[in-house]
């Protein structure tokens, strides 16, 4: 158990870290231009921190978990960029079909982004959670 805590709060520190300098810097007037009006002023952080929460856990489920049965790190990083291609796809391409005015652009960029963070961040959790067992 000590060994998931542990992965779910390494997985948790990588993932924010890296979407905070993603969102906030390095793709921030990307983002911004993408989806002009439909861009809150504000974020919901109610909403965001129910989401980080809850991909996290996912992350450790479906990326962490399984890399420590397999002992390879390169499972978490290959399974966590499926399962962030797979997670951020669904919203993207929900939003695509559904949304009018949705940049295509900005889907395919931010499931790009999705996989990547997912799979340094899920392996980052798998490494911590290693060395704590």
């Amino acid at each position: 158990m000590k060994a998931y805590l542990i992965g779910y709060a390494a997985t948790a520190a990588a993932f924010l870290v890296g979407d905070a300098i993603w969102l906030g810097v390095v793709a921030r007037e990307f983002y911004r231009g993408q989806l002009g009006d439909l861009m809150a002023p504000n974020p919901n952080v109610w909403a965001a921190a129910a989401f980080y929460l809850i991909y996290v856990a996912g992350v450790v489920y479906f990326v962490v978990q399984p890399a420590l049965a397999s002992g390879s790190w390169a499972t978490a990083l290959v399974s966590g960029a499926l399962f962030g291609f797979v997670a951020y796809a669904t919203y993207d391409l929900t939003n695509l079909a559904v949304t009018r005015g949705f940049p295509a652009p900005m889907a395919f960029v931010d499931m790009a982004w999705g996989a990547a963070l997912t799979a340094c961040a899920g392996t980052l959790g798998y490494l911590a959670a290693r060395a704590a067992s």
